[in-house]
């Protein structure tokens, strides 16, 4: 008898504030719907200074072992593209402020916002070899670009934690997978750089034929037929990007037009709409929103396109698991996202604009509503707490 290996419970975190992108196309001079109709985007979530990937993934993973689950965790997975340390994994400190116990392996992974999908996948193997045990992976990130750019509408925070378990009771991952990839220049962040470098014409064009590519590469391995696809969760660096990705995926592969392209995806839109971009979180982020909706998945499967610029991209799909409805966090997921501090283009912009002096030695002001919090810099070393 196989195995079932996959997604048992899936939780995630994003900032304490948000800001209506209206306010962004009024200091742009365009009009808020080049951002809420181009974009697919309505706001973004805009972290407090005392918050950042540690805190987000922390806080998400909080809420999975809240819960509690008999098998104990021996791995511990951090992907993220906003890595706060050139050596030691951000995993660690999350470590400590949930209180792993030391037998935890931890380690972080990187490839822009694909990283997640390859921690998964690292992680369903883990569990196939020792099924008595867990991982926890956990994919956090902050999109930043330059003020003013093009691109500042497309930010956002937020991080997604799964654990990942023999006999889940939210997706079992099917072995069959399709990969590609290209060495392409389209978005990278060089060491000495906070914000990203992105050629945005190239980007949409590598992400589309990684989609492609990758759908290829699964259907040459036998993986499932197209049309036993029920819906598609994309990688979202904004949601009418997966909407795009999509429709030429559809067209090319099973010849849909674009009202029965644009089927597959709805559901799976909404909290990267309101969240804005989270790198290595999007694309589990539309399966939270997938799985929040009205709609029963039970039994049904659902491809996943998993994409990272520069540029690796994966194509998987996982079946629904009866009773998945159990683990719902609907209500919770929208009250999260309500209770977000709306904040103003002045905030917004002074939040942004941060940066300590001595960058060696800082203390945050206690700002974020969530259970762990960024405290400073305390000699070159990141200091974080319990709230």
């Amino acid at each position: 008898m196989t195995l079932s290996i996959g997604i048992h419970d899936i939780a995630f975190a994003t900032g304490s504030h948000r800001i209506d992108l209206a306010e962004l196309a009024a200091r742009h001079g365009v009009e808020a719907n080049k951002y809420y109709v181009g974009l697919g985007q309505s706001e973004m979530s805009v972290l407090a200074n005392d918050e950042d990937v540690v805190t987000m993934a922390a806080t998400a993973a909080k809420r999975i072992l809240d819960r509690g689950d008999s098998r104990a965790i021996r791995t511990l997975i951090f992907a993220t593209e906003s890595g706060i340390d050139q050596s030691k994994s951000a995993g660690v400190y999350v470590h400590r402020l949930l209180g792993l116990g030391s037998d935890v392996r931890v380690v972080e992974v990187k490839q822009a916002c694909y990283s997640a999908t390859a921690a998964l996948q690292f992680a369903t193997a883990l569990v196939a070899r020792s099924p008595e045990e867990a991982v926890l992976v956990v994919a956090s990130d902050v999109a930043r670009y330059e003020l003013d750019s093009n691109a500042e509408a497309t930010q956002g925070a937020a991080a997604v934690a799964m654990l990942v378990t023999a006999d889940p009771a939210i997706l079992e991952i099917e072995p069959i997978t399709g990969l590609y990839t290209e060495d392409v220049m389209d978005f990278w962040r060089p060491n000495d750089h906070t914000t990203a470098i992105v050629d945005g014409k190239l980007s949409i064009t590598a992400y589309i034929t990684a989609a492609i590519s990758a759908w290829q590469d699964l259907a040459g391995r036998g993986g499932p037929a197209y049309d036993s696809i029920e819906r598609f969760c994309y990688h979202q660096p904004f949601t009418r990007m997966a909407v795009k990705a999509h429709r030429k995926l559809a067209a090319s592969v099973a010849g849909l037009d674009d009202e029965a392209a644009d089927a597959q995806v709805a559901g799976t839109l909404e909290y990267n709409r309101r969240i804005g971009n989270s790198y290595t979180a999007t694309i589990y982020l539309a399966l939270a929103t997938l799985l929040d909706g009205d709609e029963d998945l039970a039994g049904k499967r659902l491809g996943f396109l998993s994409y990272g610029s520069g540029a690796v991209s994966e194509f998987f799909t996982g079946i629904v698991q009866p009773g998945y409805r159990e683990r719902s966090r609907a209500a919770e997921n929208l009250a999260l996202l309500d209770a977000r501090t709306v904040i103003g283009d002045e905030r917004y912009l002074e939040l942004q604009r941060f940066s300590p002096e001595d960058v060696a030695n800082f203390v945050t002001a206690r700002e974020t509503t969530g259970p762990f919090r960024f405290g400073g810099v305390d000699g070159y070393k990141r200091v974080y707490e319990a709230v």
